[in-house]
């Protein structure tokens, strides 16, 4: 299956809220969140696609960016191609882009009970720094994670 990551366009925004209804249930974002992210200057997203098949996204992720800092706003990939690796290429590019646009770290918060993102996110450099209770919603903690992006990139 070829897939490719190109930046996301606002055709891309109806297959990307699909995924995210699917992965993240009622904390998922809506179209015009999405369209909100786009329209920002400071942001930048890109999305996996398999261009045989009439563009279908499988994947996106976005940054939001303001030297020396950038932030992961969403990262995800659909359930039909996790544990590919694709969810490492995309955490791959962002840390480039981060890097390219000046800034010096990467920083993300995760669900505290999400094994598989810490465990992605640990494997590609990124450190726990602190909690955030109730982030997600009663019970439901943030573990902020950050990586430096001047060196040691993949």
């Amino acid at each position: 299956m070829t897939i490719t990551m190109v930046p996301m366009r606002w055709w891309h925004i109806d297959q990307a809220v699909g995924i995210d209804a699917e992965l993240f249930g009622s904390t998922a974002w809506t179209a015009a969140q999405f369209w909100s992210e786009l329209a920002r200057a400071n942001r930048y997203y890109i999305v996996l696609v398999k261009p045989d098949s009439g563009q279908q996204v499988l994947g996106y992720a976005g940054i939001a960016m303001t030297a020396p800092d950038a932030d992961v706003q969403t990262i995800a990939v659909a359930s039909a191609i996790q544990d590919q690796g694709w969810g490492r290429k995309l955490i791959a590019r962002l840390v480039d882009i981060a890097h390219q646009g000046g800034c010096r770290r990467l920083m993300l918060e995760v669900r505290d009970d999400n094994t598989a993102a810490l465990h992605l996110y640990t494997q590609q450099g990124f450190i726990s720094i602190a909690r955030r209770s109730s982030y997600y919603g009663p019970g439901a903690d943030a573990i902020i994670m950050e990586r430096d992006v001047r060196d040691g990139r993949e």
